[in-house]
């Protein structure tokens, strides 16, 4: 699963991801640290120079879902199905944002993935993130509701 080619992939794959410059730096076992560069593009309130809520967001969503598939250990199709984010304080002007994700629980058809957003240490965090992923459950035979 470490394979740079699959790394790759899951950034340049997104066009949103790619807009923005984000990077995996590191995949564990079951988690992931990805950066996203400052950019003035990216600036949501030009007076304060604070990078706009969404390149967080982008950020913490895209981080939890490396994580998942580290934790699967093989590539496979997911989709997020629920994504909370608190936000809890604006991100320095003119840093680069990294994103910290562990996906704590598999189970047979949802993942669970928390993360924090941060500029310097995960202890200070811009934002933390708690997140459920569907996983592909295609290779299991499909449920019927009694009387379908």
């Amino acid at each position: 699963m470490n394979s740079p080619q699959i790394l790759a992939a899951m950034n340049l794959g997104s066009p949103q991801s790619r807009a923005l410059g984000v990077e995996t730096l590191e995949i564990g076992a079951d988690s992931a640290l990805l950066r996203v560069p400052y950019k003035p593009e990216m600036v949501g309130d030009p007076s304060t120079g604070v990078i706009a809520g969404g390149v967080v967001t982008t950020l913490l969503d895209h981080a939890c879902g490396q994580a998942v598939m580290a934790a699967l250990g093989q590539p496979t199709t997911i989709a997020t199905l629920d994504l909370r984010i608190d936000y809890m304080r604006p991100a320095e002007p003119n840093q680069a944002l990294f994103a910290r994700a562990h996906c704590y629980k598999l189970g047979r058809s949802v993942a669970f993935v928390r993360a924090v957003a941060y500029e310097h240490s995960p202890e200070d965090p811009v934002a933390a993130a708690q997140a459920a992923f569907m996983l592909n459950s295609s290779s299991a035979p499909p449920r019927r509701r009694p009387g379908c």
